[in-house]
């Protein structure tokens, strides 16, 4: 049956790593499939978790999402970002991280076989998938180095490296927030705001975080 998506909600789900660049018809057709179901979630309930989820690739559509793996925050989802990739394609029988809507979401959520079928008629589909997954390695290398980072000012940058890209610069998120998800003090993670903007390589707007040069902030690369 056909699913029913408001217009920004769909434009979210064009735009989205696995559908970028294809043609609005093949999304559409997708949309028609049985395996393809819409899902709506309230504030603090759980998508995915350890030994509760689905093998289905999912696309935020509006709202946010929280991803967490025991007390550490390792990102916060926006609409048209993927999730579940870590369900598909593996026998594994627990998801690796904890999903939890922060604000009331919906969700598209495409099964396993769907995925498959998706690839092998557009290789548009199958290379953006790839492309996802190259992403997902250097999102959770930076993750590793910036809890290994010595400084707090280290900690910062690995985060924005692995949050921003060139064509996003900006990051969105309130300091309790982000010193959460670095885990550091509010303190701590002013005075690094302080240091990386003295040295020039962040500005602050309001509670958003500019980077003008995402390479000044780890010339080499990850």
């Amino acid at each position: 049956m056909e699913q029913t998506l408001t217009k920004n909600q769909l434009s979210h789900l064009l735009a989205c790593p696995l559908f970028q660049n294809c043609p609005q018809e093949a999304v559409q057709l997708a949309l028609t499939d049985p395996d393809c179901t819409v899902h709506d979630f309230d504030p603090g309930q759980t998508l995915y978790q350890p030994h509760r989820f689905s093998r289905c690739l999912g696309v935020l559509l509006n709202g946010s999402i929280r991803v967490t793996r025991d007390s550490l925050a390792i990102s916060v989802l926006s609409p048209g970002d993927l999730f579940g990739a870590a369900a598909l394609f593996n026998d594994h029988e627990d998801y690796a991280t904890t999903l939890t809507a922060g604000t009331p979401c919906r969700v598209v959520l495409l099964t396993q076989a769907l995925v498959s079928r998706l690839m092998d008629a557009s290789p548009r589909v199958r290379d953006n998938y790839i492309r996802y997954l190259s992403g997902r390695i250097r999102f959770l290398s930076g993750k590793i180095r910036s809890l290994a980072a010595d400084s707090v000012e280290g900690r910062l940058k690995q985060h924005l490296l692995t949050s921003l890209t060139p064509d996003k610069p900006q990051l969105d998120c309130a300091a309790t927030e982000l010193a959460k998800r670095l885990g550091i003090s509010r303190a701590s993670l002013y005075r690094a705001f302080e240091t990386l903007e003295s040295q020039g390589l962040i500005q602050r707007q309001g509670r958003a975080i500019l980077v003008p040069n995402l390479k000044a902030l780890d010339p080499s690369g990850i």
